[in-house]
């Protein structure tokens, strides 16, 4: 799905000759684990994936605003709205990778309960 998004906003992009709509480049997603089956260090790994993943696509996102503030006013509504929909889009994104996330380490925790203190 990311993959045709993407595709779709570099055509999009490229028919209106928006070079710097190209210019930010979309991180890869990142697996998510599965909270199960997964060992703690499979867990680890994947939060450690996790968190270079949603400092890359912070950097993609200031991409974004950058590219949109040195077109300034005079930028073509088209443009403005290209970039806005790769920002939300982006935002979206991240927020559902840090749910499912959230929600593997939740079933992490439940397949491995800590033992019980005495």
């Amino acid at each position: 799905m990311r993959a045709l998004t993407s595709c779709v906003l570099a055509a999009v992009a490229s028919s209106y000759g928006f070079a710097a709509a190209a210019a930010c480049e979309h991180p890869p997603a990142v697996a998510v684990p599965d909270g199960k089956t997964s060992t703690m260090d499979q867990m680890l790994a994947a939060q450690q994936e996790q968190k270079a993943y949603q400092t890359a696509m912070n950097e993609f996102l200031a991409c974004i605003d950058t590219e949109l503030k040195a077109e300034g006013e005079q930028a073509p509504e088209d443009f403005k709205s290209l970039m806005f929909s790769r920002h939300d889009a982006a935002v979206a994104e991240m927020e559902s990778v840090a749910a499912a996330f959230n929600e593997q380490v939740r079933a992490y925790k439940a397949a491995n309960p800590a033992p019980a203190a005495n």
